[in-house]
């Protein structure tokens, strides 16, 4: 990717993450790039445009640590594995997902109400590419399922209500079903 892009899709990721689409103005990330309007207009040709390019290095970001999480061949390993790293991912304990501040499609689909508009279709197509990663490595559909759920669940509580051990909550939960 050529630098400039990247150091505006980075920019626009970071600025967009941490305080909203809609609150962001193209000004402000060509302030923080350091970069012209010429140079964005020439890499994106619309601030949807530059979302959709956050949206999609995010998705690999994402799902490049989901894969590491769910490594391993036993689907009990990989169900604590994901909820530690969760733990640490709300605490801003895990560097490759930057500071947490909930979840970048979730937060990016409030933003935005047709759920059938290009920004929609992504959002919608990251939650179904996570689904199918916990379920080919988290066990039996049903399982693999409610672990989708309760990490989606997780997520939401940690960043709307502040309940950073919701990933724990979540784990002690599971493992006490699993036992059961």
């Amino acid at each position: 990717m050529h630098s400039k892009r990247q150091l505006l899709t980075d920019t626009a990721l970071q600025l967009f993450y941490q305080r909203g689409i809609h609150a962001i103005g193209i000004n402000e990330i060509l302030a923080q790039a350091g970069v012209a309007k010429k140079t964005l207009y020439h890499h994106f040709d619309s601030k949807e445009a530059l979302l959709l390019a956050t949206l999609e290095q995010r998705h690999e970001v994402f799902t490049g640590w989901l894969q590491q999480q769910l490594s391993d061949t036993q689907a009990q390993t990989n169900i604590r594995q994901l909820f530690n790293a969760l733990q640490r991912w709300f605490n801003n304990k895990e560097a490759q997902l930057g500071e947490f501040n909930g979840c970048f499609f979730i937060n990016t689909s409030a933003e935005f109400s047709d759920p059938d508009s290009v920004i929609g279709q992504r959002c919608r197509a990251h939650k179904q590419r996570v689904k199918q990663l916990i379920r080919a490595h988290c066990g039996p559909q049903q399982q693999a399922d409610t672990v989708y759920f309760l990490m989606e669940g997780a997520i939401v509580a940690a960043h709307t209500g502040g309940q950073r051990q919701a990933a724990r909550h979540c784990l002690t939960l599971l493992q006490s079903q699993l036992a059961g």
